[in-house]
């Protein structure tokens, strides 16, 4: 079985391998794959590590090892921790999304060797390996206003928990992909008066099925993707969203992800 690592700066996954198929992902530069089917130019993957399945093109990807990828699973990772961040590669550079992984980074030189290609990220600084909740804080608001996207998980388009997932990344935890997966991590918070920044709500339906998601900015407030990246307010029954002048999503728990003794790269 072959393995793969995303070399550009983000390659869309879709239900079906053609253009038509819907999106339902993307990968982000830097991270890995297992091609598990090819059909022409189209290549069924399962994302590592947390195991999301989609069809990618086959463009934009280096085949690695599979001792290369077991051992860089079991390293935490350096994250893209701004929304975008300027990459160069040898002689030619690109953006790369916030939540791209860089293997092997030296925060030293702000740099690292992939497959032979020497990479250099403009600013240093914004490479992340585990934030604080108030770093945490700070990094989900620099997503505010990003438009809404099925299956976006970038500055330029993303869903609910596909934003949750990235935040999650650079605070050194791996979630799964979606926000029904995402609920069963961490540990249920009992009251919202004891929420925290970083700390994670789920909404359900009428039939208790986990529909939305969003991060806990403090007790009363919360940042989320419905519609963009906005910032609502938050109390024991739910979002109100202040210019509708109505509750929009019905709590169901909080959970505590940022304290989890499971604070690593496997699920």
């Amino acid at each position: 079985m072959d393995n793969g690592i995303c070399l550009n700066s983000m390659i869309p996954l879709r239900d079906t391998p053609d253009r038509q198929g819907e999106l339902t992902d993307q990968l982000l530069f830097g991270e890995h794959f297992r091609i598990l089917e090819s059909q022409g130019e189209w290549h069924h993957i399962r994302r590592l590590p947390d195991g999301y399945e989609g069809w990618m093109k086959s463009l934009y990807f280096l085949r690695m090892s599979g001792e290369w990828i077991a051992a860089h699973q079991q390293k935490a990772p350096w994250v893209a921790g701004e929304p975008f961040m300027w990459l160069n590669i040898e002689n030619e550079g690109m953006w790369i999304a916030g939540g791209s992984l860089l293997p092997d980074f030296d925060p030293s030189t702000g740099s690292f060797t992939l497959s032979n290609r020497h990479c250099t990220v403009q600013d240093k600084s914004g490479v992340a390996r585990g934030m604080s909740r108030g770093e945490l804080a700070q990094a989900a608001r620099n997503y505010l206003n990003a438009p809404y996207l099925w299956g976006g998980k970038t500055v330029f388009g993303m869903d609910c928990s596909g934003f949750t997932q990235i935040l999650a990344r650079m605070g050194g935890i791996v979630l799964p992909r979606d926000s029904h997966q995402q609920v069963h991590r961490g540990t249920t918070v009992g009251f919202i008066k004891d929420a925290r920044p970083g700390d994670l709500a789920f909404f359900d339906n009428e039939e208790g099925e986990i529909i939305h998601t969003g991060m806990m900015l403090d007790p009363n407030h919360i940042i989320h993707a419905s519609g963009k990246v906005r910032i609502d307010a938050i109390d024991h029954q739910g979002i109100y969203n202040r210019e509708l002048k109505q509750y929009t999503h019905t709590l169901r728990v909080i959970i505590n992800i940022m304290d989890e003794p499971q604070k690593n790269h496997s699920l």
